[in-house]
């Protein structure tokens, strides 16, 4: 067992009879390929149009706690992300939700609760506009 699947077994993040393929420590270090993420269905990406002009944001529906690895590379990358955890386990669901928080706070970012189970994540470099920041109180259609 290597020496990170270990911390993550002392931390809890992992059980020690969980498979070994998503801890490998003979992996070599550095920068992973820009499209792995790309190729997980659950994991949506606006179009190339959108990636090129460098404004993109991703819709992350994950099944597990496992999941959580896209969602954090997409954040560290400087993605937006929207995170649907409506189809999870409420135990996973909240261990998704702890991952995040700590996530947004390590890198600066942002999370808020969109709808019941669904959060936005946010990088340091954006701000959240709320429509209800634009509403007058005298309203558009107000008859009186």
């Amino acid at each position: 067992m290597g020496s990170v699947r270990k911390a993550s077994a002392w931390l809890g993040l992992v059980d020690d009879n969980d498979d070994d393929r998503y801890y490998d420590d003979d992996y070599a270090e550095g920068p992973e390929p820009v499209d792995a993420w790309v190729t997980d269905p659950r994991v949506q990406v606006a179009d190339e149009a959108a990636q090129e002009q460098g404004t993109r944001i991703a819709t992350v529906t994950p099944d597990s706690f496992r999941d959580a690895r896209a969602i954090g590379e997409l954040f560290r990358d400087g993605v937006p992300v929207i995170v649907n955890l409506t189809g999870m386990e409420p135990s996973d669901a909240k261990r998704v939700v702890d991952f995040a928080a700590g996530l947004t706070f390590g890198l600066r970012g942002s999370i808020e609760r969109v709808a019941t189970r669904v959060f936005l994540l946010t990088p340091a470099d954006y701000q959240v506009v709320s429509g209800d920041a634009g509403r007058r109180s005298d309203g558009f259609f107000n008859q009186s």
